[in-house]
């Protein structure tokens, strides 16, 4: 079998023969086989695991994408990691450490020359070896130049459809390049206005990099240089060799038969625009002091103002003092705290805000999702409408779905151990980035071994010069989304140039005085269908005003005059600076231990925690541009536009400002565990946003990885059975159940009906409040009555429980800052449905504060009244019951209604983790999990 192909069925081989025998060009010949390149110092000997479903490989052939829609077929590497990784659900509970490698890839570097698989050589200077195990690509360089231009051909061999996606995603081209699907639309809509720039603002940030970051950024656009060269070499071969993803005809940009269009080159400006989308969704922070300033008049308004204030700030919980903490030895990082005097606050006019139009000029099929289907060729049927739900499915991108909490972003987790709580006394991680599931993934495996250079691990593809996370020779690495404030919001007061009274339409401002003209930008785009997108012929134009102090995203009056909202980020115009970062991530003479870690993450500009393990130290850093404010500056509202309240030092022709320094950030070198998943960094470290309460979905992990260490004799197998336990745990049965069966037990409860229902819950809480196949393969749960009840019940008892004390409009206002609810059942969180991730924003906090205030326990900072039953607790137990009761019979059909991959009341199957197809090639379903998407074990024995 030829490498990175499979075999097809005669009928598949016959119908693409309708085509064309051009059709069956064969995937590119592998090379000559070469000795594999002596391996570098590798100090983890066997101790590194990594694994990243479903498979390397994600480039497809028509003919691979053919026999997938046929017949199910997979290319091969696409799809062998997916098992592994589901295999854990079952297999974790008899882990041990030998048999890590069932459920993990080896990444020790290198590959062993009885696992080679294949060799190939674009450049004299490098070669790509492919294991047999995983077909990863191991790049060895004997040049820079060399090492990086591998580096991007083996993207272009993996990635390349997927890269060309999200250059033009970033881009705001996404309808005019794939079609324009109601979902594609929505797609460019959502992330376009976050980072909308002319080819002259992409050039500008090349030129920032190579003129303000010294030698290192020389070298890394150098690098980047020499990775686009190697993408548009594979670029170019795989066109002429017919062997290019077949996604390229299915969407029209090739013809099947003549071979007749193009896959337009790669750009530097390219890997800027594909750095916008990851960086923005990914390591962004902030924003949304519209919606929390809307939220505060609403409690003022019912309240008062100084009442309402206390109110709303209790559910703002900027610094609760029972978050679960990342560094949590007392040490404390003040930042972005609410201010003793504040001042500049732009509050709206109550009723007068609007949002900033977008979509303009709509014609044909824009805003609708009418089809009108083209005649396909006959071999292409069975692949038509592939992207009729569009290339990525509305919410499968974090922070691109609709409803409450959207924009909002997070994901990723880490379990650290020092070496003092170990069995073999070396420090252990288990992390890595949860960043959703698609076919293929958003990241790519890949070793790169050249001058300077030497690292595994994965990249975001299409930015893939350096290894993002990953291993080291004797270090490793990884992130999570840290979502510190890093972004706000000016209210700048509208003006006329010539005098005349302003509008909330108009387009100019007044910046330090002067009345001055917004920016315009404009993308235009249109569509027609193809066979794989069949929505109708249409077009739109999106537009946005950009000005000194960011884009306008709303309308409103202060105090009657007329003011625009604008969304300033400080990365903004500096997507790519973070480059310099991870090069020195991957530069074994720059990393040599934990306090030179700490100093290439801080040259991270987007807003993680970074974390850090190697045979002697475990240790944690937050990077981000945090802004230096303006004394008594509230960051979590808008503020006036005006000199004395911008960022200390702010230029907005760079956008650049005073940034906190390296101390300021939260850091630790060798506390006794770390654990992180989108918590609270440390003590005085405001929240950027509503959810880091008392209960968060870290306490899953904290609870663990404390017992642990407190037993003592830590091993990778007994860490990695902690965060898999967590994965399949629901918070609100291991958190909060206890409370409220408090509350429902504290009288008997005389309903014998509701008193069954109360044992079901008693009992899933008792053997672990888990959802778990009862069996490997049942696609039924152990105590799936329980956990339909819980699903049905969460939402009715938050509703039942806060709604009467707040009243309507307060409470929608809150719950549309945070939603209340995020199980893996629940379709509308920040990742939409399948996607893994689950439990980050609720009201988790907020109901367990609560109920511990009406059952009369402790309570840190507690909500500045107390909601159910009015504090009363019979009644709290009462509106507890009745909400339960009308829970308990809500039939499974009404729980779990079912979507296009699950039939009603299917609950296992509704939980489930879908790889959302980016191309031609679909995956199978596999079991709920709440665990990174990319995952390490490792635990360096030695040193250099």
């Amino acid at each position: 079998m030829p490498p990175r192909t499979v075999k097809f069925r005669a009928a598949t081989i016959a119908a693409v023969l309708t085509l064309g025998t051009t059709l069956l060009a064969a995937s590119p010949q592998s090379g000559a086989v070469a000795a594999e390149p002596v391996p570098v110092a590798d100090y983890c000997q066997g101790q590194c695991d990594d694994i990243l479903p479903p498979g390397e490989n994600g480039n497809a052939t028509l003919v691979e994408i053919l026999g997938n829609q046929a017949f199910g077929t997979h290319p091969a590497h696409s799809d062998d990691q997916l098992d592994r990784y589901n295999g854990l659900v079952a297999g974790y509970t008899g882990l041990t450490d030998r048999k890590l490698t069932d459920f993990f890839n080896d990444a020790s570097f290198g590959v062993p020359k009885d696992q080679v698989e294949s060799v190939t050589s674009p450049r004299d200077d490098v070669t790509i070896t492919r294991d047999r195990a995983s077909g990863v690509p191991h790049i060895k360089g004997t040049t820079r130049y060399g090492t990086e231009f591998g580096a991007g051909y083996a993207a272009g061999q993996d990635r390349l459809w997927l890269m060309d996606l999200f250059r033009h995603i970033g881009r705001g081209e996404l309808t005019s390049f794939a079609g324009g699907a109601l979902a594609n639309q929505g797609l460019e809509q959502q992330f376009w206005p976050q980072a909308p720039y002319t080819e002259a603002d992409l050039e500008a940030q090349v030129a920032y990099i190579r003129t303000h970051e010294g030698a290192r950024g020389e070298q890394a656009m150098a690098d980047a240089q020499a990775y686009v060269d190697g993408i548009n070499a594979y670029r170019d071969k795989s066109k002429k060799g017919r062997y290019f993803p077949g996604e390229y005809v299915l969407t029209g940009k090739i013809d099947a038969i003549t071979n007749i269009g193009e896959i337009q080159p790669f750009k530097l400006t390219d890997l800027i625009s594909i750095a916008s989308v990851v960086g923005g969704q990914f390591g962004g922070g902030g924003g949304g002091e519209v919606q929390a300033a809307l939220s505060l008049l609403s409690a003022q308004e019912k309240y008062g103002v100084a009442e309402g204030t206390e109110v709303w700030e209790s559910f703002r919980q900027r610094n609760d003092p029972e978050a679960v903490l990342t560094v949590h030895d007392g040490t404390s990082f003040p930042y972005a705290g609410k201010p003793a005097q504040a001042r500049g606050a732009a509050l709206p006019d109550p009723g007068s805000v609007t949002p900033e139009p977008l979509v303009h000029d709509r014609t044909g099929s824009a805003g609708t999702d009418r089809k009108a289907p083209v005649k396909a060729p006959a071999a292409l049927r069975k692949a038509q409408g592939i992207y009729d739900d569009g290339v990525i499915p509305e919410g499968s991108l974090p922070g691109s779905g609709p409803g409450p909490g959207a924009r909002k972003r997070g994901m990723s987790n880490a379990l650290l151990v020092s070496g003092k709580h170990t069995a073999s006394g070396n420090p252990i991680a288990v992390f890595g980035p949860q960043t959703g599931y698609f076919a293929p993934q958003l990241m790519m495996l890949q070793e790169l071994q050249g001058p300077g250079i030497s690292a595994r691990g994965v990249a975001f593809a299409g930015v893939g010069m350096y290894v993002q996370m990953g291993r080291g020779q004797d270090y490793a690495w990884s992130a999570t989304s840290a979502g510190q404030d890093i972004t706000d919001t000016y209210a700048i007061e509208l003006c006329e140039p010539d005098g005349s009274a302003p509008t909330k339409d108009s387009t100019h401002y007044l910046h330090h005085g002067t009345c001055t003209a917004m920016e315009k930008l404009e993308r235009t785009n249109s569509w027609a269908p193809t066979v794989a997108d069949s929505t109708a012929k249409g077009s739109y134009r999106m537009q946005v005003w950009r000005t000194a102090y960011g884009i306008v995203t709303h309308r409103a009056t202060v105090g009657g005059k007329p003011v625009a909202y604008t969304s300033l980020r400080t990365t903004y115009r500096h997507e790519a600076d973070s480059i310099v970062g991870f090069q020195m991530l991957n530069d074994p003479a720059y990393v040599k231990d934990a306090a030179s870690f700490q100093q290439a993450a801080s040259n991270i500009d987007y807003a993680f925690n970074w974390f850090y393990a190697d045979s002697r130290t475990a240790a944690y850093y937050n990077s981000g541009m945090n802004p230096v404010r303006a004394a008594g500056v509230d960051p979590a509202l808008p503020v006036k536009a005006e000199k004395a309240y911008e960022w200390q030092g702010y230029d907005p022709v760079a956008n650049t400002a005073a940034y906190t320094p390296f101390a300021a950030h939260p850091h630790s070198s060798g506390q006794d565990y770390y654990v992180s998943w989108n918590n609270k960094q440390a003590e005085g470290y405001a929240s950027a946003g509503f959810g880091l309460g008392a209960v968060h979905r870290a306490d899953l992990l904290d609870d663990r990885v404390a017992k642990l260490v407190e037993q003592g004799g830590v091993t990778r197998a007994s860490l990695t059975r902690a965060m898999a336990e967590a994965a399949l745990t629901d918070l609100r049965g291991e958190q909060l159940l206890p409370e409220l069966l408090q509350v429902l037990r504290s009288r008997p409860v005389t309903d014998p009906e509701l008193d069954a229902v109360i044992q079901q819950l008693e009992s899933w809480r008792a053997s672990g409040s888990q959802r778990r196949e009862s069996s490997p393969g049942s696609h039924t749960y152990t105590d799936a009555d329980a956990v339909r009840i819980m699903d049905a019940w969460w939402p009715k008892l938050v509703e039942a429980e806060f709604e009467p004390g707040l009243g309507d409009s307060l409470y929608g206002a809150l719950t549309a800052a945070l939603a209340t609810d995020e199980s893996p059942a629940a379709s509308h969180g920040p990742s939409g449905a399948h996607s893994g991730s689950a439990f980050q924003y609720g009201w988790w906090g907020f109901v367990d504060k609560d109920l511990r205030q009406v059952l009369g326990r402790p309570v840190k900072g507690p909500l500045a009244r107390t909601y159910c039953g009015n504090g009363d607790l019979s009644s709290c137990r009462d509106t507890l019951l009745a909400s339960l009761k009308q829970a308990a019979s809500e039939p499974a059909t009404d729980v779990y209604p079912g979507d296009d991959s699950c039939g009603a009341g299917e609950q296992w199957c509704t939980d489930s983790i879908i790889h959302r197809a980016l191309g031609g090639i679909s995956q199978k379903a596999i079991h709920w999990q709440n665990r990174p998407t990319y995952q390490q074990v490792v635990e360096f024995p030695g040193h250099r």
